[in-house]
């Protein structure tokens, strides 16, 4: 027998089982980091809810099964808070209707034009009354975005008529016709889109819907007067951070990969700011144009944006001060009207830190429910058995049920009771002795 023979027929059992030893390892190694990145081992829950104990909030809880039911995120990825924020940045929503509206152009006494789409309702509403969804989006988003638009064919086809605001100089095709764009916390847009909407309809009432940034700014708007809360029948808000000044510093740190959705947000708002370059910057002097244009591309973060040419528009002389003046912290407290907060657990934009205000705020005050649900990312919520996702979110289906909550709640109440100031009503049955 030839030498080499033997050695080839002793070595070449243990080299498939050196292989496979390996393929398993890589295979574990694999596995361990998907569970690990996509939350697997995460149970799901129903939201963490604070309220007071009241009349309204215990009917609210019997009419509203999607505040006290468990949430089931997709199970391969729903668990992950980034790729439930990236598929609701990239994807938005599952086959995305297409709702017909009118656009509606409202100048303002600065010169600018604001726009919003107005959506008519597609059903006659369970309680058979006039109710509008006034909306406000995220953070240069406007009614063409899908979730927005998943949301709004939704709610029509539950009896709501749907106005949403167009972030000043968000819609590519519409020219700002003045030397400003919407801001962190700018209400002025969005109360000339009520007050059109009051006007136009005299007999209808309001459910104020903010999402992200629109969150902000809703609360805000509400908290500024209380004429604001007029004809208002309650607020919802989803994933918004109540504090830029406090969510600055956060935004600047890596857990969470904070500072890369930081950079990303930053981008997308130059090339925004970029696109009204012309407007901006055409009415003021070379030298102070090539300044701010010079700031601007060096950017890398949203502070950074915000302090070089956003809080110049309403004159703010410093970041600080812009942040205090444009943060609805210093307002939702007067917020008077039912109040839904809603957050998530594993937003990756909005730092748990934050999350001290809503949770407060529902301790001290009998009109707001703060909910947090564990997963659902940054205004992602999706719902699904495995891979893919419903149309529908568990963001907007909470939305829905609870406003359809708060439309049975008001009609089922004594005249006495119903209030046009948006005042909520008196804490147990029976009614106030009216003043003479």
């Amino acid at each position: 027998m030839h030498p080499h023979e033997t050695e080839v027929h002793t070595i070449s059992p243990e080299l498939p089982a050196m292989f496979d030893g390996m393929k398993l390892a890589a295979v574990a190694t694999v596995l361990y980091i998907l569970v690990r990145c996509l939350n697997l081992k995460s149970p799901t829950a129903a939201p963490d809810l604070i309220y007071q104990d009241t009349p309204l909030n215990r009917f609210l809880l019997k009419s509203c099964p999607q505040l006290t039911k468990e949430y089931i995120p997709p199970l391969l990825w729903g668990k992950s808070g980034h790729l439930q924020t990236a598929l609701y940045g990239k994807l938005g929503r599952v086959s995305s209707p297409h709702p017909c509206g009118v656009r509606k152009y409202l100048p303002m006494q600065d010169g600018a034009t604001s726009t919003f789409d107005l959506f008519e309702p597609l059903a006659d509403h369970r309680t058979g009354g006039d109710i509008t969804m006034v909306i406000c989006p995220g953070i240069g988003n406007h009614s063409e975005k899908h979730y927005i638009r998943t949301f709004v064919d939704y709610s029509q086809r539950e009896g709501y008529r749907c106005a949403v605001l167009n972030h000043l100089g968000a819609l590519p095709n519409i020219e700002l016709t003045s030397p400003r764009m919407f801001t962190y916390g700018c209400t002025w847009e969005f109360s000339a889109m009520v007050g059109y909407i009051k006007k136009a309809y005299p007999q209808t009432q309001l459910i104020v819907v903010g999402f992200s940034l629109g969150g902000n700014i809703v609360c805000k708007f509400l908290g500024e007067n209380r004429n604001n809360q007029e004809r208002v029948l309650c607020s919802v808000s989803v994933c918004q951070g109540y504090s830029a000044l406090r969510a600055q510093e956060t935004f600047l740190q890596w857990d969470q990969c904070r500072r890369f959705y930081n950079f990303l947000m930053a981008d997308n708002m130059k090339k925004i700011i970029l696109s009204h370059r012309d407007s901006l910057f055409g009415g003021t002097s070379t030298k102070r144009i090539d300044a701010d244009l010079s700031r601007l591309y060096t950017s890398t973060s949203i502070m950074q944006i915000d302090d070089n040419i956003m809080r110049k528009f309403h004159g703010h002389s410093s970041l600080k001060e812009y942040y205090e003046k444009e943060s609805c912290v210093h307002y939702i407290h007067n917020v008077n009207v039912p109040l839904l907060l809603v957050n998530s657990a594993d937003d990756p934009l909005v730092h748990d830190s934050l999350l001290t205000i809503p949770r407060t705020l529902a301790e001290k005050k009998q009109n707001v429910v703060f909910a947090l649900t564990l997963h659902g990312g940054h205004l992602g919520f999706f719902e699904g058995a495995v891979l893919f996702p419903q149309p529908l979110t568990w963001m907007d289906k909470v939305i829905v049920g609870y406003a359809n909550a708060m439309c049975q709640w008001d009609k089922q109440k004594p005249p006495c009771q119903k209030s046009a100031t948006g005042s909520p009503p008196p804490a147990e049955g029976g009614c106030a002795e009216e003043k003479a």
